[in-house]
């Protein structure tokens, strides 16, 4: 069952096509990884999806609901959440607090509850601070709930970034480049987490140029040029495409 559908997707940004004319799907339950030399596009096509941008032709379906051009707040509502290429954290604030910043779109107190504070929203708050507590928990992260987050070290800001992400409880996990600047055994720590998060029953779509990761932790693969689909199947099928060995491997022998 596709729980995300792309078709026929175009973004320009003027004279430049950053996306063309692109189809893939995304099966519920699935992690699939999107690759492609930098610049084919890949930041461009999460953003479309997660209403930051608008594409100019074609259409988004979640979970049985055209999204295009949804705003970003709407779409974390219904379910997607994402991390970004460049960590995007508050980094005064404390690590709880920063997860508890991703749970506030499933908190459901009025402004007049907020201005009198009263039981409701108390056991509302009560209730967030015990799912972000989770999370941290669940990331290993726990122990640090009452420090800076700009403290943490620079893999654990990553894991902080994904715990504040699943704090909104999403059908969808969009991760960008989580691996970006770790080192292997932080990237070796890291595929056991995503791996834990798809048993949760979170689907994941992720952008990585780490080919360990993508290999290890990927049943299918999208791959980018140019903006267009150039090959797309199970990591086997598309390590021996002749475009993908040409784009992103710059080598004909098929080896990564």
């Amino acid at each position: 069952m596709s729980l995300l559908a792309v078709r026929e997707m175009t973004k320009a940004f003027g004279g430049l096509m950053a996306v063309n004319d692109l189809s893939f799907e995304v099966e519920q339950g699935s992690i699939v990884g999107m690759i492609g030399p930098n610049g084919a596009g890949k930041t461009t096509v999460f953003n479309c999806i997660t209403g930051n941008y608008v594409p100019e032709a074609g259409d988004i379906e979640f979970d049985g609901r055209p999204i295009k051009g949804v705003r970003p707040h709407r779409i974390v509502e219904l379910g997607i959440a994402r991390t970004f290429q460049t960590i995007r954290l508050f980094g005064r604030l404390t690590v709880l607090e920063n997860v508890l910043a991703g749970r506030h779109c499933r908190m459901k107190a009025g402004l007049l509850a907020c201005m009198f504070h009263g039981r409701a929203m108390q056991r509302e708050e009560r209730e967030a601070v015990r799912r972000c507590m989770e999370e941290l928990e669940f990331l290993g992260l726990a122990d640090r709930r009452g420090e800076a987050a700009g403290g943490l070290s620079y893999g654990n800001q990553r894991l902080l970034e994904i715990a504040r992400a699943l704090a909104t409880e999403p059908k969808l996990l969009i991760l960008d480049e989580p691996a970006g600047g770790m080192n292997a055994q932080e990237t070796d720590a890291l595929i056991e987490v995503i791996r834990a998060i798809r048993a949760r029953g979170v689907t994941i779509l992720l952008i990585e140029h780490d080919m360990r990761l993508v290999m290890q932790v990927s049943e299918r693969l999208v791959v980018l040029e140019n903006g267009s689909l150039i090959a797309e199947g199970t990591p086997e099928h598309v390590r021996r495409h002749p475009a993908v060995i040409e784009a992103y491997l710059g080598s004909s022998d098929g080896r990564w």
